[in-house]
């Protein structure tokens, strides 16, 4: 009988990490997920209960990995465990430095120990408010280390120095992701992110906020397109870092007017003041994903507002 691979999944009941766990699974792996619910929610696995080829695992990834975890020999580990969110990480930084530090040591010892391939979730914030644009993965960067955001760009900035060093020390076989502004099914509707408030705001009827003059510029990858990356990326040896992400480019202010479109809200546009060290451009050369991975975004950003629409309606 074939002996099915075991991977784990760090955030595994969290936005991006639960829809992951699905893919794997649908792959025929069997897949650990282990989370702490700081972010995560447990009605993203409720439909797993089930399923004989998924565990889930209760633990904070910045403490020991328990028996129930080390139990395992792993052939694969994936870290999608951080807040994402600016609320979020703003309002637990010291938690956020450490999943980025602490946490992805253990996971890398882990690694290092079964001979396992590691990828890791970093993010287009290591490049903070870009002076280069698009951004290619040589770009250094433009980030305020003592700010509100250098948690979590800091944070992500060190796991990937962290991540360099096992493998050059140790040969562990990692590969690090850089995604850009993820959307989809399984975001909290409160998470604070501009498409999670933007269609909140117009399905309420309420005015649309936007933050500075609303010319700041994101790309935005629909979920199912950045989990078939992350997919790819865990199945080959490709080191990266890989930016992953939409290149499409929009305009807060664009985005703002086709929400209003597709909820057929009557809301205006208010402005509000940009916060500190928000970037003012934000866009992915993904010339190393089609490379690669093979790998490009197929969904627009039409298509994926009116699934994400749906999906917050089905919400309440």
């Amino acid at each position: 009988m074939e002996i099915k691979p075991i991977i784990l999944v760090a955030g595994g009941a969290g936005f991006l990490g639960s829809h992951l766990v699905d893919a794997l699974l649908q792959k025929g792996n069997r897949v650990v997920a282990v989370d702490n619910f700081i972010t995560g929610n447990r009605e993203n696995l409720a439909h797993l209960g089930n399923n004989e080829d998924f565990k889930f695992i209760e633990h904070d990834i910045i403490e020991p990995l328990p028996e129930s975890i080390n139990k395992y020999t792993f052939n694969a580990i994936a870290n999608l465990a951080c807040p994402a969110s600016p609320i979020d990480y703003q309002e637990k930084p010291i938690e956020t430095m450490r999943v980025c530090s602490t946490g992805i040591d253990n996971l890398l010892m882990l690694a290092k120990r079964d001979k396992a391939r590691l990828t890791h979730t970093s993010t287009s914030e290591v490049y903070g408010n870009p002076l280069e644009h698009p951004q290619t993965e040589q770009y250094w960067g433009n980030v305020n280390s003592y700010g509100e955001r250098s948690c979590y760009d800091e944070g992500k900035r060190y796991a990937e120095a962290l991540i360099f060093s096992y493998r050059k020390m140790y040969g562990v076989n990692t590969g690090i992701t850089r995604i850009f502004n993820s959307y989809g099914s399984r975001m909290r509707p409160s998470d604070g992110r501009v498409i999670t408030n933007f269609i909140k705001q117009a399905l309420k009827g309420e005015d649309i906020t936007v933050y500075g003059d609303g010319l700041q510029t994101r790309s935005f990858c629909y979920v199912d397109d950045q989990i078939t990356a992350q997919v790819a990326m865990l199945e080959s040896d490709l080191e990266g870092p890989v930016n992953i992400g939409n290149p499409n480019e929009f305009t807060i202010k664009e985005l703002a007017e086709l929400v209003i479109k597709l909820t057929g809200a009557n809301s205006k546009i208010v402005y509000e003041p940009l916060p500190a060290d928000d970037p003012l451009k934000r866009r992915p050369d993904i010339s190393m994903a089609k490379k690669e991975l093979n790998w490009q975004p197929k969904i627009t950003l039409e298509q994926g507002l009116v699934k994400m629409i749906e999906w917050m309606k089905s919400k309440g």
